[in-house]
């Protein structure tokens, strides 16, 4: 299987998919509000949320309700058609830069935004995973989560990957291994890896490697 990296989105801009999964958001998941940009009402709607979004009203350290705001962005572009018009119906305090960013947060793809909405992921670091290029979304989200970094640590790494450093290197220049994952096995594969690794002459993740690669190609 090979991942296709970008948004991923198969659902309209503004279609609820991660904050109506209650499996993420409990019982928010009622409260998620669709944004259709092909409506002028639902659009209208978008502007007044991202209003209060940008302002300050609603959001605040909320995932959820940021990311709603984040949709909002992103239907509101769509239906008006460009950042520019998007901002001037959003009314005054609501930029194109503050649009812009948002609007990319919600192009995350799912399986990033998920993290966001699970509170894994703070919104605000999402902003600078979707700054750097598609491809590099999911390391840098990824390692978000592994090394446990802090949203500055994030904004540094997209700064210099977009300075024109390679993902990777700008990593480690923050003291992470790329790929660098801590997991718990059952006991029987644990030993069995640990077995297989030593008589094979090979590192453990080399042989975990091999079955992931032959795992996926299989789906």
């Amino acid at each position: 299987m090979t991942t296709e990296y970008g948004s991923d989105r198969e659902t309209p801009v503004g279609t609820p998919v991660v904050r109506a999964d209650p499996e993420i958001t409990g019982d928010r998941a009622e409260e998620a509000v669709d944004f259709d940009p092909d409506d002028p009402d639902s659009v209208a709607e978008a502007a007044e949320v991202v209003h209060d979004f940008a302002t300050g009203a609603v959001g605040g350290n909320d995932h959820v309700l940021m990311l709603r705001g984040a949709a909002a962005c992103a239907a509101l572009v769509r239906g008006r058609g460009s950042y520019k018009a998007a901002a001037e119906a959003a009314g005054d305090g609501v930029t194109v830069s503050f649009i812009r960013k948002w609007a990319r947060v919600h192009d995350l793809p799912q399986s990033i935004r998920r993290h966001v909405a699970r509170g894994h992921i703070a919104p605000t670091a999402a902003k600078h995973i979707a700054r750097v290029p598609a491809e590099d979304r999911y390391l840098l989200a990824w390692a978000s989560l592994d090394a446990e970094l802090t949203v500055r640590d994030i904004r540094s790494i997209a700064s210099a990957i977009n300075d024109g450093a390679d993902t990777e290197t700008a990593l480690r220049d923050h003291d992470i291994t790329p790929g660098e994952l801590t997991v718990t096995l059952p006991t029987e594969e644990y030993i069995e890896l640990r077995h297989r690794a030593s008589m094979d002459n090979r590192p453990p993740g080399d042989i975990v490697a091999d079955a992931l690669a032959a795992y996926f190609a299989d789906e």
